[in-house]
This record gives C-alpha cells, sequence and structure tokens, in this order.
C-alpha cells in the first residue's frame, strides 16, 4: 500500500511516496522551503506543489509543528497563528482533493521509528523519542502505544521553552561546539528522566547522523539510541499514520455496507 508523506517544517516541506507496509520510500524525498510566514494559504500551496510533482491523487498523512486533535490545529509555535483552530485535513482536503490525515510532526517521525526503525525492537516499556532540529519534538510511547501530542520540547529550563536553548538550530545559531551542545542537551534530558523515567531515549533529527559527536558527553539511565530515519522519519511516519486511518475508514464503511 502506498501513501504520500509529508512533513511541514520551520524552513522546509518535504514529501514521497511510501510504502507503508515496508516503511520504505518510493520516490526520493523531495524538499521545498517553508514559506516565510507559513501561512495556511502559502502553505497548502507548497504542498498541492508536492503532490503535483509526483502526480498523485491518493491519501496522504501530514505531520504538523503543533498539536493536533481530530484533524484540528491547538498550537502554532514554529507556524502561523491562522492555522489554530483550523481542522487541517478538511482545508487540505479541499485545496488538493486527496484524503487528508494529519498529526503531529514528532508522532509521526515516532511512528516510524517505533513501527520500521530504531525502536521497533523496544515495545515493551517506556520509549521517548525526540527530534532535535529547528525546534525539539517529542513522542511517547508505552508498550508500543502513542500517547499524542506531548509537546515537552516547549518544557520551561532556565525560564525558556526548552527547544530555545537545545534544538540543532540553536546549536549552529550559537555557534556551538558539539561538547558545548551536549551540556545543555544532558540538562534537557535530565529533566525529561525525571518526569518520565524512559526506558529508551531514540534521538532524531537531521543532527543525529553526528551523534558520535556528543552522546560521549551525555550520562542517561534510560538506554539512549540513535533514530534510523534521520530527517525522513516525519514522512514515513505521516503516511503509516495515513494509510493506517484510511484503512481503518475502509473497514468502517465495508461495515455499514453490509449492515445495509
Amino acid at each position: 500500500m502506498h501513501v504520500f508523506g509529508i512533513d511541514v517544517g520551520g524552513s522546509g516541506i518535504k514529501g514521497a511516496i511510501v510504502d507503508v507496509v515496508s516503511g520504505k520510500l518510493v520516490t526520493e524525498r523531495r524538499r521545498l522551503p517553508t514559506p516565510p510566514g507559513a501561512k495556511p494559504e502559502d502553505v497548502a500551496k507548497v504542498i498541492k506543489e508536492l503532490l503535483e510533482m509526483h502526480n498523485w491523487s491518493g491519501s496522504v498523512g501530514i505531520g504538523f509543528p503543533s498539536v493536533v486533535i481530530s484533524g484540528v490545529i491547538h498550537t502554532a509555535a514554529n507556524i502561523d497563528s491562522g492555522w489554530l483552530g483550523i481542522n487541517g485535513e478538511t482545508f487540505l482536503h479541499e485545496v488538493t482533493g486527496c484524503p487528508v490525515y494529519a498529526l503531529n510532526d514528532a508522532d509521526a517521525a515516532g511512528l516510524a521509528e517505533m513501527n520500521f526503525g530504531s525502536g521497533r525492537e523496544y515495545q515493551k516499556g517506556v520509549v521517548l523519542v525526540l527530534t532535535l532540529g529547528t525546534g525539539i519534538g517529542s513522542a511517547i510511547f508505552t508498550n508500543g502505544v502513542l500517547l499524542p501530542n506531548t509537546e515537552f520540547g516547549h518544557l520551561i529550563i532556565r525560564g525558556k521553552d526548552a527547544e530555545k536553548r537545545a534544538s540543532a538550530a540553536v546549536r549552529v545559531k550559537k555557534k556551538l561546539s558539539y561538547k558545548q551542545y551536549a551540556k545543555r542537551l544532558q540538562e534537557y534530558l535530565s529533566e525529561m528522566e525525571k518526569l518520565i523515567s524512559p526506558d529508551v531515549i531514540i534521538i532524531g533529527g537531521g543532527i543525529s547522523k553526528d551523534s558520535e559527536k556528543f552522546f560521549p558527553y551525555l550520562s542517561t539511565r534510560a538506554k539512549l539510541i540513535t533514530a534510523h530515519f534521520l530527517n525522513h522519519a516525519g514522512v514515513i511516519g505521516a503516511a503509516y499514520y495515513a494509510g493506517q486511518r484510511s484503512l481503518a475508514a475502509q473497514n468502517v464503511a465495508g461495515e455499514n455496507s453490509a449492515i445495509g
């Protein structure tokens, strides 16, 4: 089963066709710049352009940097506040003509890692997936089941959102060495361990490819590992989520047809 996955980020919007049975990309992942301000109409145009690049008309999964409940956008940390209260699924379906299924972007990355990547062998206990990029995304799984919309990147540390101190973007902006960056990340990880006591912490985002440069400076009770999919996780997880939702909808339709 193929589904189009999209990851809406602070600097780029990425997308590809995904085989949601194997978790593999069927096409090359394409990236277009996130429009300045990331207003709904502008983001929708970019998403439509990505779909048109692939001549896609089927189901679409989209990960947003937001709390997403039943398709509705409830927070807007790295996108325009005009998204607040919008049903992203309905809005983007109207723009693209495709069935759209939306979720939090870090939850999407977590689903990819837990079903096809580094978290696949950790289906018991508590797993914390962190995506370090423009911000810090978080996804928590207990015995393989997702607790959605945790948004622990906004945990307050030293009077600031954690992602304002320990995201990958902050490391670049502040020109921190990996050792200096690790000190900030350690502070955040220690706070997370106090709050949820995870058994495993999976570090994702593009910076995870350089894990050997900062992991040696980190110390956690939990097993600390790198994500398998790096920057592909959000796309794969969004597609997987949409595939699951689409199948569930088909099953309900089939049951209703049988009853009728």
